[in-house]
């Protein structure tokens, strides 16, 4: 009897050590920003940042799982000029009185070894939704020498054609496609 308590304890102890459980972080809004760059009527690429994003990552190292969900604010947007921000807030693009935010929602993780390489999962911009794929092309974690805290961090983009939501205006002379960043960080949750 002693015997087959010893093994399973051990059993416990070796499934624990295999499985780890997922972790929660959640985004460090003073250091996660998403921004975009489009070409300007062929003669230059502008860009313009949305400087309050929100959200959670859930991430299993071991079982090289997890989730993205981040929240944009879009009435954060800002191209550094009063006018043409205000203008891009109205109903020509963001419409932000209507659609105050842009989502993200992973629906699954790729890694390659031990980095994450891309996240597949639905884009929602004006209230439409579609499937994206973001490239991972910065990934890393550890504990921050700053705060202490475990902390994970990456830079992801995308290209997307902004007609699929559609944000038709100018087209096409300002161009459809348009690329998306987000670099983020995540705090593990307390």
């Amino acid at each position: 009897m002693m015997k087959q308590t010893l093994l399973a304890g051990l059993f416990a102890v070796a499934a624990g050590s295999v499985f780890a459980a997922p972790v929660t972080y959640a985004v460090d809004p003073t250091h996660t920003t998403a921004s975009y760059s489009v070409n300007h009527l062929g003669f230059s690429v502008q860009s313009g940042a949305f400087t309050k994003v929100s959200g959670n990552v859930v991430l299993d190292t071991a079982a090289k799982t997890g989730s993205v969900d981040v929240t944009i604010d879009t009435k954060s947007l800002q191209t550094f000029l009063a006018a043409r921000d205000n203008h891009l807030k109205s109903k020509d693009f963001f419409n932000v009185e209507q659609f105050p935010t842009i989502t993200f929602k992973s629906k699954d993780l790729k890694f390659n070894g031990d980095k994450l390489a891309a996240l597949n999962g639905d884009l929602t911009i004006l209230g439409v939704t579609k499937p994206v794929t973001l490239k991972v092309t910065n990934f890393g974690g550890g504990k921050n020498p700053m705060s202490g805290m475990e902390t994970y961090g990456a830079n992801a983009e995308t290209t997307i054609k902004r007609s699929d939501f559609g944000m038709k205006t100018f087209l096409p002379a300002i161009a459809d496609d348009v690329t998306l960043q987000v670099s983020i960080e995540a705090v593990k949750a307390q």
